[in-house]
C-alpha cells in the first residue's frame, strides 16, 4: 500500500458524496525549538518508544523482576499500535491508570463529566500525562464522548505523545462530532501536512470528514439535522443539562422560522421582509451557491469553539490525490486496504469508509 494513495483518497467524493496552534504546556519549560506547534511530527520507532517506556518505569522505581517480565511481554507484541503498548506500560507502572482507561473504554459505564485529575496534574511527568491523555481521549472518542476527549487533548501538545497522528485524528473526530468546523479543519490539515507517517486509515477518514464539512451550510435543514444528531448523542450520554437544552431551543426556533417562511411563500408573501429569500430555507426557487459556500460557518456558541488558531488550510490537491489512487487499486488491494482502514475506527467513520469503498468498487475507476 503506497503512502501516496492515502494522501490520495477523497476528491472523487466531491462528485459522488454529499459531499494550531494547540494548547501550550505550562509545566516543564523547553527550548524554543521544542515549543513550536507546527512542523513535521513523526512517531518514534518501536525501539525508541520501548526505551522511553522503560526509562519511565525506571524513573518511578519499577525495576523488579516481575515488572520486567511483564514489560517484555507487552513490547513483544510489535503488531499492536505504539499507543496501546505505551498505555499498557502506564498501567504496569501505575495501577490507577487501569481504572481510568477501563472506565473510559466501558460502553456500559456512565460517560465521565470531567477529565481525571492525574491527566491535569502538572507535577506528574509529561511522558505519563501526555500519553495517558491521548489513550483516554481515544477511548472516549470511540464512545462519542467528545467533550471530555477534547478536554483531555487540550491539556497536551502533539509533540509530547508517542502517536501524533492519533492526537490529530481523535481531535478532529471530537471537533467534527461537536460541529466545530474550523477547528476540525485545522486538525485535519495538520494530520495530512505535518504527520507524514500517519496511518492510511487516519488520512482517509480525515479526508472524508473534511469533505463532509464542505457541504455544511449555516441555518439550513442540514444544519438542523446535525444539531439534532448532536442533541441525541448528548441525551444518550445522559447529558440533558443547560447546553443540551440550549441546542434544543435553537433547533425549535429555527424550525419555527422555516415553517413561517414557507407559510408566507404559500400565501404569496415571498421570503419575508427585505425582499430576499432566506438562504437557509428550502425555497420554491433554486438556491444559488455564493462565493463562501464552502467556507466555515459561524462559530458554534460553545465553550469549545474557536480555541485553535493558525491557518489550518486543507490542500484540495492532497484530498484529490487520496481519492484518485483509490479507484485505481486492484480489487484485492482495495479490500486489504479497507480492512486496514476500518481497524479501530469509531462505528460512524467505519460506515463512511465502507460506503466510499462500495462506491469505488462499483465505479471501478472511481469515476
Amino acid at each position: 500500500m503506497k503512502s501516496a494513495y492515502l494522501r490520495l483518497a477523497v476528491l472523487s467524493l466531491f462528485a459522488g458524496v454529499m459531499i494550531g496552534s494547540y494548547p501550550t504546556e505550562a509545566a516543564e519549560p523547553k527550548a524554543a525549538k521544542d515549543l513550536a506547534s507546527f512542523g513535521v511530527l513523526r512517531a518514534p520507532s518501536v525501539e525508541t518508544a520501548r526505551n522511553q517506556a522503560q526509562e519511565w518505569l525506571k524513573s518511578i522505581g519499577k525495576t523488579d523482576e516481575a515488572t520486567s517480565k511483564a514489560f517484555a511481554a507487552i513490547w513483544s507484541q510489535t503488531d499492536r499500535p505504539l499507543l496501546d503498548l505505551v498505555a499498557d506500560t502506564l498501567v504496569l507502572g501505575n495501577p490507577d491508570v487501569k481504572k481510568v482507561l477501563d472506565e473510559a473504554r466501558d460502553t456500559n459505564a456512565p460517560a465521565p463529566k470531567q477529565v481525571p485529575d492525574m491527566i491535569k496534574d502538572l507535577k506528574l511527568p509529561i511522558y505519563f500525562r501526555a500519553n495517558l491523555a491521548l489513550a483516554y481521549a481515544k477511548a472516549l472518542a470511540g464512545r462519542k464522548v467528545y467533550e471530555e476527549a477534547l478536554d483531555a487533548l487540550k491539556t497536551i501538545r502533539p509533540e509530547q505523545v508517542v502517536d501524533p497522528a492519533a492526537y490529530f485524528f481523535n481531535r478532529a473526530v471530537a471537533e467534527h462530532g461537536m460541529l466545530i468546523k474550523a477547528d476540525a479543519t485545522r486538525s485535519i490539515a495538520r494530520l495530512l501536512d505535518d504527520v507524514p507517517d500517519a496511518p492510511e486509515r487516519y488520512k482517509m477518514v480525515g479526508a472524508l470528514i473534511y469533505l463532509d464539512m464542505q457541504t455544511w451550510k449555516d441555518k439550513d435543514l442540514g444544519d438542523i439535522g446535525r444539531k439534532m444528531n448532536n442533541i441525541e448523542r448528548r441525551l444518550e450520554l445522559a447529558r440533558g443539562g443547560p447546553q443540551t437544552q440550549k441546542l434544543q431551543k435553537e433547533v425549535v426556533m429555527r424550525l419555527d422560522e422555516i415553517i413561517k417562511k414557507l407559510e408566507n411563500q404559500a400565501k404569496g408573501g415571498g421570503g419575508g421582509g427585505g425582499g430576499g429569500q432566506d438562504p437557509g430555507c428550502p425555497p420554491g426557487g433554486q438556491q444559488q451557491p455564493g462565493p463562501g459556500a464552502g467556507a466555515p460557518t459561524a462559530p458554534q456558541q460553545d465553550s469549545y469553539g474557536g480555541s485553535n488558531s493558525g491557518p489550518g488550510n486543507v490542500d484540495p490537491k492532497k484530498i484529490k490525490e487520496i481519492v484518485d489512487a483509490w479507484g485505481k487499486l486492484p480489487e484485492k488491494e482495495r479490500a486489504k486496504a479497507m480492512t486496514e482502514m476500518i481497524r479501530g475506527m469509531p462505528p460512524a467513520y467505519r460506515q463512511m469508509i465502507e460506503e466510499f469503498y462500495k462506491r469505488g468498487a462499483a465505479g471501478g475507476d472511481g469515476k
